[in-house]
Order: C-alpha cells, then structure tokens, then sequence
C-alpha cells in the first residue's frame, strides 16, 4: 500500500473535516512521499526524539495524534524543535501526518478504546457530533465495581505514572456507570454529569475542576494525558497492521512530558 492510498482509506473512516476550527488535522509536513510504500511509525506526539527513531528505523510516514504545527508559524529558526523536525522531514523524505479532534470522535479511537479497556457496555458519546460518533464515551460496567476496585482496574490497565481522583467519603460505594474522554476532558464535566455517570476518567483536570465534580456528585478520575491516550495510538498499529502496510510499528520514544517524584 503506497502512503496516499494509507491516508485515503484512514480519511474515509476519520474524516479530517471534522477537526474543530481550533485544530489542526491531516498533513503537517508532506515532503513528497505519496507515491512510496508505507513504513509508518505511529506515535501520540510528534518530538525530535520520534524523528530520530524514524530515522534510524528507516520509516517515511510518522502518524500521530498530537499535532507538530498547532498554531500558525511566524517564523522557523535554527535552534527551535519545529524548525529542526521541518529540516529533518524533509532531508529524510519523512512525511509527518496528524489526527486529533477527528480521531477522537470516531468509533476506535480515543474515547472509545478506554470505553472498551474498561469493558463499558451499552456506549454512547457524551457529546454527540454526527450519527453515532462524538466526544468521549459514558456506558455501564457489568459486573458493578466498587470506587476502590475501579481505581485499581484503572491503575492496571492504564499504568498512569499518577493516579488522581476527587474526595471520597465511601471507596467501597458501588459504581455502574462510568464516562470516559482521552486527553483534556474537564470542560465535559457538566456533559458528564447530566448523563447519570457517577465517576469520570479524564485528565489534565485543575484544582477546581475536583471541587466542581464533587459538587456535581461527579467522582473525578484523572489519569493523565499520556495514558489516556496512548492506547489509542496501540489499536491503530493493530488497524495498519489488518491492511497490506510493507512496514508499521508504534514508537517507542512517546514520552509522557511529565516526572513525579517519589
């Protein structure tokens, strides 16, 4: 399969056209590679570090979640961590390609794989964008878990470097329905919370965002930006893998940019 037929039949499934207008989905860097056969390294952000591991792989397409090019450029310096992937893009004939927003709405990507690590049934979106698609995903937990056994569900499947949740008075209290948003969730919680979800799992939550979930008798799970995502980026090898690819691997120089201290 040659890299234009990859991101033909990728856009049919997650359209680009669907990425919100603060967004920025699709081609990042496209340096003339269409016509070559795929060796595509997915990852969940672009970084210089994933750039030289296509490079010593020998892969020309880097597929990612996040995008390299958020904001429109002013300029591009020696020095600057954009700047250096343009110039390695195109000195190595790598082609950097993003989907985000789109991504995160369709079925299999990144609400719906924890929905589907968490074993919800009976899934819908939180917020519903078209037929059947959406942000994030809410559904029911057969057999009901207590707060503490789905914290240590969370703990194990996900392996968050650091996981954080509102205050409890019960973690012996029976939960049944659970929503779940990879990434940046918070501005959901009041989505969540009309759904009947008693714990969401999110991240990149703030200080107050714990207070307003608590006062929404919403239990807030924060389990971090990496962790909630890059499971997603591990089902979409598996999708490349179905399709007749000459090359696809999952980096393994994604970082979670964050470090805590024991």
């Amino acid at each position: 399969m040659k890299i234009a037929d990859l991101i033909t039949w990728f856009e049919a499934w997650a359209n680009p056209a669907w990425c919100e207008n603060w967004d920025n989905c699709g081609w990042q860097i496209e340096p003339g590679i269409l016509q070559e056969k795929t060796r595509v390294l997915v990852c969940l952000t672009p970084t210089l570090a994933v750039m030289q591991e296509a490079i010593a792989l020998n892969a020309n397409l880097i597929f990612a979640h996040h995008p390299l090019i958020f904001n429109p450029l002013k300029s591009l310096r020696t020095g600057e961590a954009i700047a250096e992937m343009v110039r390695l893009a195109f000195t190595h004939n790598i082609g950097i390609y993003t989907a985000h927003t789109n991504f995160d709405q369709v079925q299999d990507g990144t609400a719906d794989v924890l929905a589907q690590i968490l074993e919800l049934k009976e899934v819908t979106p939180i917020e519903l964008t078209q037929a059947g698609l959406g942000y994030g995903r809410v559904g029911l937990l057969e057999p009901f878990l207590t707060l503490q056994e789905l914290l240590a569900t969370i703990q194990t499947r996900l392996a968050p470097h650091n996981l954080i949740f509102s205050p409890s008075a019960d973690l012996q209290q029976t939960i049944s329905r659970v929503a779940v948003l990879g990434g940046s969730g918070a501005s959901y919680i009041s989505a969540v919370a009309k759904t009947g979800a008693q714990a969401y799992l999110t991240s990149d939550c703030k200080f107050h965002q714990f207070q307003e979930s608590r006062d929404r008798n919403l239990i807030l799970i924060d389990a971090g930006h990496y962790a909630t995502e890059r499971p997603a980026c591990d089902r979409l090898v598996q999708k490349f893998q179905s399709l007749n690819l000459d090359w696809v691997q999952l980096s393994q120089k994604d970082e979670d940019f964050r470090q805590f201290f024991a």
